[in-house]
């Protein structure tokens, strides 16, 4: 039986590689058995990147990115990034009225900017081809952002990482990553997360928690289960892109979750 994330692949009609092949990222020559997905997008949190109470960018957190994202480089898989700005900026600026709204997400837009320069340098020193692109104009950190330079870049092996949200302010960058899949052709995202699913409760504080295995765009949004924010759920369920949660923690997840084992909850 196929497993639910290869099933709702298919059901989308973009391209399935379930044979061995082969190509460069860097000097990652790559082979990959059977992985259910050409490309995805990864969101992470700002918070990947930092260690509570200590540094907002900390060296060990993006070593541990690295080996994650050269998780997805084995297995042949072409990965964009976007990754939030919650370790350097959280939202607390405006819900108490010190900022206006619009400030505090720019303000948030370019602590997205700041970790991606982090995530491009260390996968950098490991040797993989990286591309770092932002939809704030702020050459030349950083490349404007266009779909088609970035479906390019992706073609060309490299890793693409996509800042400064979607540019706009009111936009979370859970939506920045949907939108970004669907600008270049994403089979999935994949969104990282402490837990190894949605539950139907919070299974820290109710052992009657139950984690779904599959559920729909249309129950996770008559629920308000928090996955993601609404308009990111809804702009996956128009363009049938599936969300896979994920625990980013947990040993080879990603590599696990590409190949399409059951280890977390795929949002179809």
């Amino acid at each position: 039986m196929d497993p639910p994330a290869a099933s709702a692949l298919r059901t989308r009609g973009n391209g399935v590689h379930l044979k061995p092949y082969l190509y460069r990222a860097g000097d990652c020559i790559i082979t990959s058995s059977s992985p259910i997905y050409k490309r995805v997008i990864l969101k992470i949190s700002g918070e990947t990147l930092g260690k509570k109470g200590a540094e907002v960018i900390n060296p060990e957190a993006l070593d541990f990115l690295s080996g994650k994202i050269k998780e997805a480089i084995n297995s042949g898989v072409q990965i964009g990034i976007v990754c939030g700005g919650g370790n350097i900026l959280r939202g607390k600026l405006s819900s108490a009225n010190s900022l206006v709204r619009t400030t505090a997400d720019q303000m948030g837009m370019l602590a997205t900017v700041i970790n991606s320069l982090a995530i491009r340098d260390i996968l950098e020193k490991e040797n993989i081809a990286v591309r770092l692109f932002s939809s704030l104009p702020i050459s030349p950190i950083a490349e404007p952002y266009l779909p088609r330079n970035a479906r390019k870049a992706l073609d060309d092996g490299a890793v693409a990482i996509f800042s400064g949200g979607t540019g706009n302010p009111f936009v979370s960058t859970d939506t920045a990553a949907v939108l970004r899949g669907c600008d270049i052709g994403a089979d999935a995202v994949l969104k990282a997360t402490k837990v190894d699913g949605i539950y139907t409760a919070d299974p820290k504080t109710d052992p009657t928690a139950r984690r779904y295995d599959r559920i729909s765009y249309d129950e996770a949004l008559e629920k308000g289960l928090a996955i993601m924010d609404l308009p990111a759920i809804a702009l996956a369920r128009e363009n049938n892109i599936p969300v896979i949660v994920f625990d980013f923690w947990a040993e080879r997840s990603i590599e696990r979750v590409l190949r399409g084992e059951n280890i977390g909850t795929v949002m179809v």
